[in-house]
């Protein structure tokens, strides 16, 4: 995969350990790939094994290291398990990344029903408080790292016929900022990437164009950029949005 970013050194992450949630496909694969490129050893945490193990096989292909990690991130005692698994075989976290998620059930709140919005708020904002619960303390004791957070501009703005998605990223933003505070002095760099409309499987944007919007590989860039910042500066917030309306 190329992202298209020559300006960084593509071992910058040499010893470093990422877990991507949601690793298997779209944006978590690209991101997956990226910070393989670049050096990191990447854990792919999701539910479809199959499509974790075809991930790390590609980013192994190309010489990058990568293991494949079966886990629902709304549930906490997968959650436990995977980090243990991680910690036996790669030591360490440097990097987690939380992008498993969910689109929203199209149609207003009034006719949502309660085992859906259960479903898109434990997978878009319980399961990002069970990985921080579980790998936070662990990056703690490794004295620093990144925590980067994919929201969505739905986050930011209203979205009719969503809100229960919305709620979700809006809860994760305030999630994000209140976390990067707690953990600033463990040297701990908390972000969130905001997204528009992303081409992708699991994200269908009816009478959009996909080639205008934004590729996989764009979210990708956005967190090469924030694991590669400077030790004396701390990018919060990254608002990504297509060149041309789609």
């Amino acid at each position: 995969m190329d992202t298209g970013n020559q300006g960084f050194d593509p071992r910058k992450l040499a010893g470093q350990v990422a877990v991507v949630t949601g690793g298997g496909r779209g944006i978590g694969a690209a991101i997956a790939q990226s910070l393989a490129q670049m050096g990191a050893s990447v854990a792919l945490l999701g539910r479809s094994h199959a499509a974790l193990d075809s991930t790390a096989r590609a980013i192994s292909d190309a010489g990058g290291q990568a293991m494949a990690v079966t886990c629902d991130v709304t549930s906490f005692e997968s959650v436990e398990r995977a980090a243990q698994r991680v910690e036996a075989t790669l030591r360490r976290v440097d990097i987690l990344v939380n992008n498993a998620g969910i689109g929203g059930l199209a149609g207003p709140l009034h006719e949502l029903l309660p085992e859906g919005w259960d479903e898109i708020l434990n997978t878009n904002l319980r399961g990002v408080y069970y990985t921080i619960l579980v790998f936070a303390p662990r990056m703690i004791r490794g004295s620093g790292g990144h925590i980067i957070n994919i929201s969505s501009l739905a986050g930011k703005n209203a979205l009719p016929n969503g809100a229960a998605y919305a709620a979700s990223k809006w809860g994760l933003n305030g999630l994000s900022y209140s976390v990067a505070e707690e953990l600033r002095p463990h040297q701990i760099r908390v972000s969130v990437i905001c997204p528009g409309s992303t081409n992708t499987e699991f994200s269908p944007h009816a009478g959009k164009d996909p080639a205008k919007m934004l590729q996989p590989e764009d979210v990708a860039h956005a967190v090469e950029m924030l694991v590669t910042q400077a030790p004396q500066s701390f990018v919060s917030e990254i608002l990504l949005r297509p060149t041309q309306k789609p």
